[in-house]
């Protein structure tokens, strides 16, 4: 990256205002999100919002697209590994006791107390509320990842119990509920906890949570759809959404699992798992 180009995007993301913004946008990335949405996340307003969107957009760490009525903002990954290169191989001159340290693989150096199933990887699912969406990922993990994972759910703000219609649906398609129980993110940032290969939130309002960084840098993910338990109507209404929630997960989580892991690279696979949560592949 251009020296000029580079102060420019650092100056952009000296502004709290903006790097919030910027870090938000990086949680749903490669995905773009709509004005609104990060207004209510942030608590900004929004007439600060736009500014601060205009900054970074001018700067090119992000870039502006047209859905019908709707405008959705998303990080240019591109513009943004210029940037961590500059940082790291102009500016750092790409010495190892700064890199090696962010590149090393913490399940290496890290003594983890294992008390469970030792698997190829370990995949933590998170939405808000641990009741539904989350619980239907970690149950289909389990029991369509022949042994390879070792699957796993919690929420930002989890319920006290898990949903009935959630239950139901799982009970109906042949899931064991037995072992299955709302837990906060906290549990898995516990020294002990299994080191995750994968994170994925699979709901808009657990990508929008401040986070601390999860050690072992797993491959995230955003595979966000609609809360369910939001839904409106009668019972059997009700249920069908659920269902088609549980749907939309299996086919997703179907495509994961069949992934050729051992042949692709660290690169290849953050696509893959991106292009899986993709409204478009969602569709397909």
């Amino acid at each position: 990256m251009e020296q000029n180009r580079a102060v420019h995007a650092f100056a952009t993301l000296g502004h709290p205002g903006r790097m919030a913004v910027f870090r938000l946008l990086m949680r749903f990335a490669p995905q773009g999100v709509r004005p609104t949405e990060i207004a209510e996340a942030l608590a900004i307003k929004q007439n600060t919002l736009s500014h601060h969107l205009a900054d970074l957009t001018a700067s090119g760490l992000v870039q502006v697209t047209r859905a019908g009525r709707s405008l959705y903002y998303a990080v240019d990954l591109d513009t943004t590994e210029g940037l961590i290169g500059y940082l790291a191989l102009d500016v750092g001159r790409a010495r190892p006791d700064l890199l090696a340290p962010l590149l090393s693989d913490p399940k290496d150096t890290v003594q983890v107390d294992r008390t469970f199933p030792d698997t190829d990887f370990d995949v933590l699912f998170i939405c808000s509320g641990n009741s539904a969406r989350s619980i239907f990922a970690e149950a289909l993990l389990r029991d369509l990842g022949k042994g390879k994972f070792q699957a796993f759910s919690a929420g930002t703000r989890p319920n006290s119990q898990l949903n009935p219609f959630a239950l139901e649906i799982l009970k109906r398609n042949g899931h064991d509920t037995s072992v299955l129980r709302s837990k906060h993110i906290s549990e898995f940032q516990q020294p002990g906890a299994p080191v995750m290969d994968f994170v994925f939130t699979v709901c808009d309002t657990a990508a929008a949570e401040e986070c601390p960084p999860w050690p072992g840098q797993p491959i995230t993910g955003h595979w966000g759809l609609p809360d369910p338990v939001k839904a409106t109507g009668t019972d059997a209404e009700k249920a069908l959404i659920f269902a088609q929630t549980y749907g939309a997960l299996r086919r997703r989580i179907m495509t994961f699992v069949e992934l050729p892991f051992a042949s692709l690279s660290r690169m290849s696979l953050q696509s893959r798992v991106d292009a899986i949560g993709s409204d478009d592949h969602a569709s397909a």
